[in-house]
């Protein structure tokens, strides 16, 4: 006799089920915090109201710290129209799922912020210390530095922005030196009628000098760009359409066009810290009343005689030169670089909430993976770790 064979399925599980797909978080769930800027001159905001607005109706949860947009003239009542809570309490902004700021936290911001939480910055690698980096790893924080962010065709999005700002700003800032109510030589920056034009001289033939030139262009000046690439000053005339003096950085062709100028700009960055390209020697030689605005303070000027000024005291004379050296010129038009920075954020913003939530954005976007240096607390930056002797992982075995 046979035995009677049993199936280990029932009947309702042998007939045809409809296919069960994945369903992605809910974007709505993440709720993101953006804390008054609190670093020394520091006026810019991540995001502004209308990309706030934007963003609420894509399910996304904003808490603003109270004046965190009065350095860029937005107020919190804006804020609160756009959809986003204002916050009276410092803690629960830094308390949200993904943290928004443009200087990068200090270690003791660091300490409000939750474990496994996300954090947009500037990373200023720098200005940092290796506390910085262990405290970001004890939280186990994933950490992207908008400043390392590249697109697909290696531009970095926000440096690039905030340099166009820089280059424009320079010439303005220029032009405004030297009228006579800043005990200036009263010339005006440009090209009028029977007037011999002014002369700019760009130390630098990057994103910063060439929206430098093209301001100088505009106002009619006689404008001389010095970089010692070659292909750097091509693609430069090549950009600004139309045939300008260019050179390489050799000392006695640069003395001369110096000591002929009214401004000279310098807008050369270098590997570690920008190249002394201009001698204590060769600024003595330049004419009384002219205007140095050195872009390149930040990482510590190309010119000798340079020192970190500040938005309140930014200028100092030497030698009968007017040195302008404040770092962060951006800052100085805050309303325009939050602009700049909010459309940059608001594309990463919005990808997050197409994808599902952070992770399944980063997995795929390889810009916000090049942006990276923090995941769950695993170092994934070379540079810092070379830097600072950390140990490091390799963000794509991270999202195998």
């Amino acid at each position: 006799m046979s035995k009677k064979i049993t199936s280990p399925f029932s009947k309702h599980e042998l007939i045809p089920q409809e296919e069960t797909l994945e369903i992605k978080k809910r974007h709505g769930e993440l709720v993101i915090g953006i804390p008054k800027e609190t670093y020394y001159q520091e006026k810019r905001v991540c995001l502004t109201p209308d990309a706030i607005a934007a963003l609420t109706v894509q399910g996304l949860k904003f808490v603003i710290e109270t004046g965190a947009g009065d350095g860029a003239n937005y107020s919190d009542k804006e804020y609160a129209e756009a959809g986003a809570k204002i916050s009276y309490d410092v803690k629960e902004a830094f308390g949200c799922n993904l943290i928004l700021k443009v200087e990068p936290p200090s270690l003791e911001e660091i300490k409000l912020i939750n474990p496994q939480s996300i954090l947009f910055s500037a990373l200023q690698l720098k200005t940092q210390t290796k506390k910085y980096f262990e405290a970001l790893a004890g939280k186990r924080i994933t950490a992207v530095a908008f400043d390392y962010i590249r697109d697909d065709h290696g531009v970095y999005s926000v440096v690039k922005s905030l340099s166009e700002i820089a280059g424009t700003a320079s010439i303005l800032i220029a032009s405004e030196i030297m009228s006579n109510d800043n005990k200036g030589n009263g010339l005006l920056l440009g090209n009028i009628s029977g007037v011999p034009p002014s002369e700019v001289v760009i130390l630098g033939a990057g994103t910063v000098g060439e929206f430098a030139a093209r301001a100088a262009l505009g106002l009619g000046a006689v404008v001389k760009v010095f970089d010692n690439s070659l292909t750097k000053l091509r693609s430069l005339k090549h950009c600004l359409g139309q045939q300008i003096y260019t050179s390489t950085i050799q000392p006695k062709t640069l003395q001369k066009a110096l000591m002929r100028c009214d401004v000279a700009i310098g807008a050369v960055r270098g590997k570690s810290r920008s190249p002394v390209l201009v001698n204590d020697a060769m600024v003595k030689l330049m004419k009384e009343g002219s205007v140095i605005v050195d872009v390149s303070i930040d990482r510590g000027g190309c010119f000798e005689t340079s020192e970190i000024t500040s938005h309140k005291n930014p200028t100092f004379e030497k030698y009968g030169v007017i040195h302008y050296c404040v770092p962060n010129i951006p800052s100085r038009y805050s309303r325009t670089a939050s602009l700049s920075i909010s459309n940059i954020f608001t594309q990463y913003l919005l990808s997050i909430a197409e994808e599902g939530g952070f992770e399944n954005a980063a997995r795929f976007d390889k810009s916000l993976q090049k942006g990276m240096y923090f995941y769950h607390g695993i170092l994934t930056n070379r540079t810092v770790a070379d830097w600072f002797g950390l140990p490091f992982r390799d963000i794509n075995l991270l999202f195998l």
